[in-house]
């Protein structure tokens, strides 16, 4: 049930149509994922902050559910729906009906769809081009990699792509074998398949690409318990605390390339903020920044 916050004021129609309280729906499959619940905490404390009304909803990596939690939400009536790292192509129909409610649809890490009003997210290419760049010229531009990832994610899937041009562009470094990580459960899911992946390659693997840090830190404990002596180097994306503190004890795990997920939280609030005032974004897809996050960035003495 959605909480409505007005006060008697805005009740009695002297305040802005900006001041008024809003009901905003964030729906997402990936609530268990560190990056996706970040970015959702951040969203809910600077709109409830606003006086807005927030209700989450995680339907567990069941896109038919989410879809099934749309048509609720946009029969509810709310006054605007986020969706947090969902490609909203998926679920087309649902964000059809949402539009023609007249209700606007915000994507965080998502994708441009019709009937969406804006995606705030980081360009995902780039993300994917800084770490390849990095992990291969780490290996001197020659070696066989492991690759884990996840296409049903539109951001993930440009990460995969800027991969497949910096293979193309660099013909000494080989995917040896791949895996496509389940979610929810990327690191058990990415340490299982690594486990089979070491016994059937081995010393053959000299790094992981992980398109981010959960199936990268799932490889890294594999790694450390079957092979402790192996220099193979791993590296992902969205630089989360856990991966960054791995980063810095040394271990194989040595760089991330850290999203920005609390500006991307913040420019969805503005922008929704702005439509809800009758305005329009300033684009229909917003880039917030990322850094690249080493051992030397965090600071770490490894020898």
């Amino acid at each position: 049930m959605f909480r409505t916050l007005v006060c008697s004021a805005a009740a009695m129609g002297f305040l802005a149509p900006a001041a008024l309280a809003q009901d905003v729906a964030v729906l997402t499959p990936y609530l268990s994922s560190v990056t996706t619940n970040e970015m959702i905490e951040v969203f809910t404390d600077t709109a409830d902050a606003r006086g807005w009304s927030t209700n989450v909803v995680d339907t567990r990596g069941d896109f038919g559910q989410l879809a099934s939690r749309v048509e609720d939400v946009v029969n509810a009536g709310v006054d605007a729906i986020v969706f947090a790292s969902v490609d909203p192509s998926q679920i087309q129909d649902q964000v059809d009906a949402a539009a023609s409610a007249g209700i606007p649809v915000i994507a965080i890490d998502g994708a441009v769809a019709p009937g969406v009003t804006v995606n705030v997210t980081s360009d995902n290419f780039e993300l994917g081009t800084q770490l390849s760049t990095f992990l291969f010229d780490q290996l001197g531009g020659e070696g066989n990699i492991v690759k884990f990832y996840h296409s049903a994610h539109p951001g993930v899937r440009q990460r995969e792509l800027a991969l497949d041009a910096a293979l193309e562009a660099n013909p000494g470094i080989s995917v040896i074998a791949d895996h496509y990580v389940n979610v929810p459960g990327p690191i058990d899911d990415s340490r299982i398949a690594m486990e089979t992946i070491l016994r059937q390659h081995g010393d053959d693997i000299d790094g992981v690409w992980a398109a981010w840090d959960e199936p990268a830190v799932g490889a890294l404990i594999a790694v450390q318990a079957d092979m402790p002596d192996s220099t193979m180097l791993i590296a992902g994306i969205d630089g989360n605390p856990q991966a960054v503190e791995l980063i810095g004890e040394c271990t194989n795990l040595i760089g991330s390339v850290r999203q920005d997920f609390t500006a991307m939280s913040t420019m969805a609030v503005d922008a929704l903020q702005t439509v809800l005032e009758g305005g329009s974004p300033d684009a229909q897809e917003l880039y917030a920044p990322s850094i690249l996050i080493t051992r030397d960035s965090v600071g770490a003495n490894c020898g």
